[in-house]
């Protein structure tokens, strides 16, 4: 492995750390470039691992001349031979419309990918970060979701693919864990947002801002009273970083959201008013086994690693507005 060096990290810190090999798999989508924005920072040499199926090259396109990072198009379903220190285990299509494209790859992603992953870190002998989701919870009979719930899953639905590719992950990563010692970080994510989203994946966040961009209708799916939580991407990723380096007896898995709630409704409502936009709200069904509730419990985040998110809602929606004007108006950047 590549030898460490010290080096200051993220923002104006005075902290020193070591500099790393980072591996982070779906290094090109929404979150995954981002973190490897961060790691960046922070001083790592960052590989960035996707397939593009769901990332984009445009959202790295301003870290590919950097000395510190190095693209790969490979497949997680597939073997990896790379020398690492790290692994951030974030690949796998996360928004309906795409893990329901084609459901199966979906499970193998989630798999077969996690059992990859998991047998590189095992053979560096080196730390592993699986980002696994609140849809783990299912449609839930409890609320908030505490990490102890087990959630309330359709394993046979059309949702089943994600849902349940990322339970059988989780189980993976404390198997490896219990069995061979290995040191590993799970965290379930929640509802999360901002710049670099992809504007057809049918998340909420994404379609409403661009609907209202457009003036065309916002579409609603149930009566709205559904309620999500949204967490602010550089949030999350502060996150991640955090969970990363904490003590190796701190496994997860952890909650990782915004515990603010808000139904689907003040959501549209509120995009309406930001954007200044003339839509109009129209609804349709309730797609099948869609949860009704999604609120993170983040006890353990704030216990364990300090961690609470910091951006409100419509600060963190005014930067993703801005971003997405810029988009589709062809100006879309960094």
């Amino acid at each position: 492995m590549q030898a460490r060096t010290t080096v200051r990290v993220h923002g104006d810190s005075e902290h020193l750390a070591s500099r790393k090999t980072v591996l982070v798999t779906g290094g090109a989508g929404f979150l995954g470039s981002h973190l490897c924005e961060r790691l960046i920072a922070d001083g790592h040499d960052v590989i960035c691992l996707d397939n593009f199926f769901t990332g984009a090259k445009q959202n790295i396109d301003h870290l590919l001349a950097h000395p510190r990072f190095e693209m790969m198009r490979h497949d997680i379903t597939f073997p990896l031979y790379v020398e690492v220190d790290e692994i951030y285990n974030l690949a796998c299509p996360a928004s309906p419309i795409h893990y329901q494209h084609d459901p199966v790859q979906t499970t193998k992603t989630s798999v077969h990918g996690a059992i990859n992953m998991l047998g590189l870190a095992k053979r560096l002998k080196c730390r592993i970060f699986q980002a696994s989701t609140s849809e783990v919870y299912g449609d839930p009979s409890i609320h908030p979701q505490t990490e102890d719930y087990w959630g309330n899953v359709n394993p046979i639905g059309p949702r089943s693919c994600y849902d349940e590719g990322k339970r059988c992950a989780e189980t993976l990563f404390f198997d490896y864990y219990r069995q061979h010692r290995l040191e590993i970080k799970v965290a379930r994510i929640f509802n999360t947002y901002g710049p670099r989203m992809h504007p057809n994946d049918g998340r909420v966040v994404s379609n409403f801002i661009v609907q209202a961009l457009r003036g065309a209708p916002i579409t609603i799916y149930g009566d709205g009273s559904q309620t999500r939580s949204f967490c602010y991407v550089d949030d999350l990723i502060e996150g991640f970083v955090r969970l990363m380096n904490s003590p190796a007896e701190v496994t997860g898995p952890i909650n990782l959201g915004n515990p603010g709630e808000f139904t689907i409704r003040e959501l549209a409502e509120l995009t309406i008013e930001m954007v200044g936009s003339k839509s109009k709200l129209t609804f349709e069904a309730l797609p099948q086994d869609d949860p009704k509730q999604r609120r993170p419990d983040i006890s353990r985040a704030e216990a364990q690693l300090g961690w609470r998110p910091t951006i409100p809602l419509r600060e963190g929606l005014q930067r993703t507005i801005a971003y997405f004007d810029r988009f589709l108006s062809g100006r879309a950047g960094t």
